[in-house]
């Protein structure tokens, strides 16, 4: 059965773009984005900008629900890349809970901050002003440095590589 990437890390550090990337790879690919999920709530949606206990139900969901598309689509033959800012625990639990922890294959993208810092400032697809998620990211890049290596999961540098290139570093770890 094809794997199930489960894709997170730094702001701006390609998470979409690498899934899309990777699962043109594969004859089925079914991308999955958290943060899409958690903005289908159309009314009473709380915002990460503004954490509180709703945020975190609300992306407790969303992780739910990713686990059980990717459970959807995993059993029907799909590869699948689950991606967003995703607590390797919390998505190991869902895929367990839905029997697909096995084909977990996780990537951590960890460009360098700089990198991270220009890359969010030269998007376009987000509807406000990008600067303010500057100190998240500086928070986010050191949670990064100080973590301990997770078993099954990989953290590439993909500062300095064009995107096929990450993808085939991802590929290469799930041969």
């Amino acid at each position: 059965m094809p794997p199930i990437f489960v894709i997170t890390g730094q702001l701006s550090a390609g998470k979409s773009t690498i899934a899309g990337a990777l699962l043109e790879h594969f004859t089925f690919g079914y991308h999955i984005d958290v943060d899409g999920i958690r903005e289908m709530v159309t009314s009473g949606r709380a915002s990460p900008l503004e954490w509180n206990d709703e945020t975190t139900r609300q992306f407790d969901l969303a992780i739910e629900a990713s686990a059980a598309l990717a459970r959807v689509y995993g059993t029907a033959g799909f590869a699948v890349a689950i991606e967003g800012g995703l607590d390797p625990a919390a998505i190991e639990q869902a895929l367990a809970g839905v029997g697909m922890a096995d084909r977990l294959i996780g990537i951590v993208l960890h460009p360098r901050l700089e990198v991270a810092l220009q890359r969010n400032r030269d998007r376009r697809t987000k509807h406000f002003d990008t600067s303010i998620l500057e100190g998240v990211m500086r928070e986010i890049d050191g949670d990064l440095a100080s973590q301990p290596d997770r078993p099954g999961w990989h953290v590439l540098d993909n500062s300095d590589e064009p995107i096929e290139a990450t993808v085939q570093r991802v590929l290469s770890i799930a041969r």
